[in-house]
C-alpha cells in the first residue's frame, strides 16, 4: 500500500505509527499524523534520493534489497493532542538507554516533553519535585538564565521544548564576562531544570541593536546542579539572568 481509502482516512483520524524493518523485524521509526502520513517516509526518500537522514538511508536500503518497509497503526482515533502523548511515550521507551543497549530509532527529535516529563528512575523523579539547594563549586564560573517565560509560553500552548535551546539563546551578558563562562543553569520557578557545559559562544543583535550572548555547548543530564534549588542566588527585580562567582 502507499495510501489509505478516503473511507479509511476519515475513521483514522489522528494516529501513531511505527516503520518496521522487514530484515530484522525492529521498529525503526514512530511517528503521529493523520492521512496518509504513515507512508509520507518511503516516498520521500524514493522521491528524493539526494535528501540524506538514517530513515531515509535505511529506508532506500531496504528497498534496495527487493522488500518492503511494514507500516503499522499502533493508535488511532486519537485527538492531535493524544497522539503527541503516545508518541512521546513510545519513543522515550525505545530509546531509552537503560532498555536498550543499542539504537533501535531513527527518529531526530525526542518524545515530545522528554526532558521534563519522560521517563526518570524514582530517584530521579523524587529529586525533580522535592529539591535539595545547590551547592556551588567555587571553581565554577556560573550564569543562571531564567526559563520562565518561555517555557510557561510554551506549556500553554503545548508545544515541544527544545530545552538546550531555550538556555543557549541570546542573553545581555556582560562581553567581559562572557569568556569567563564555566555553565549556564536553566532556572524554572527557582529550579535549575538544565545544565549546559559551554564550549563556545557567539554575538548577536536583538530588536533594539543590543549585542547579546547566545552560547555553544553540552547538555549535561547528570550534572550535580541539576534539579537543584537556586533560591539562595534570586534573580533582581525583572531580571533574567544572574551570575554566579562572576
Amino acid at each position: 500500500m502507499t495510501e489509505f481509502s478516503q473511507k479509511c482516512i476519515e475513521e483514522l483520524d489522528y494516529y501513531v505509527y511505527a516503520l518496521v524493518d522487514p530484515r530484522t523485524d525492529k521498529v525503526f521509526y514512530i511517528g503521529k499524523g493523520r492521512g496518509n502520513r504513515v507512508f509520507d517516509h518511503c516516498n520521500f526518500a524514493i522521491q528524493n534520493e539526494d535528501a540524506e537522514s538514517l530513515k531515509l538511508n535505511l529506508i532506500r536500503e531496504i528497498i534496495s534489497e527487493g522488500q518492503k518497509v511494514k507500516h503499522y497503526i499502533l493508535r488511532h482515533k486519537l485527538t492531535e493532542k493524544e497522539s503527541f502523548l503516545v508518541e512521546s511515550v513510545l519513543i522515550d521507551f525505545l530509546s531509552y538507554p537503560e532498555f536498550n543497549n543499542e539504537s533501535l530509532l531513527t527518529n531526530i527529535a525526542s518524545g515530545h516533553h522528554q526532558w521534563d516529563r519522560g521517563i526518570k528512575t524514582v530517584e530521579e523523579v523524587e529529586t525533580t519535585y522535592d529539591c535539595n539547594d545547590i551547592v556551588v563549586n567555587p571553581k565554577d564560573h556560573i550564569l543562571l538564565v531564567s526559563l520562565n517565560r518561555t517555557f510557561d509560553l510554551a506549556r500553554k500552548r503545548n508545544d515541544d521544548i527544545d530545552i538546550y535551546g531555550i538556555t543557549c539563546r541570546s542573553w545581555l551578558v556582560a562581553p567581559y564576562k562572557a569568556p569567563k563562562i564555566d555553565y549556564v543553569l536553566g532556572v524554572y520557578r527557582g529550579v535549575v531544570r538544565s545544565v549546559v557545559k559551554v564550549k563556545g559562544y557567539s554575538w548577536v543583535k536583538d530588536a533594539k541593536n543590543r549585542d547579546r550572548c547566545a552560547f555553544e555547548g553540552e547538555l549535561l543530564l547528570n550534572s550535580p546542579y541539576l534539579n537543584t534549588d537556586v533560591k539562595a542566588y534570586p534573580f533582581g527585580s525583572g531580571a533574567a539572568i544572574r551570575y554566579i562567582n562572576l
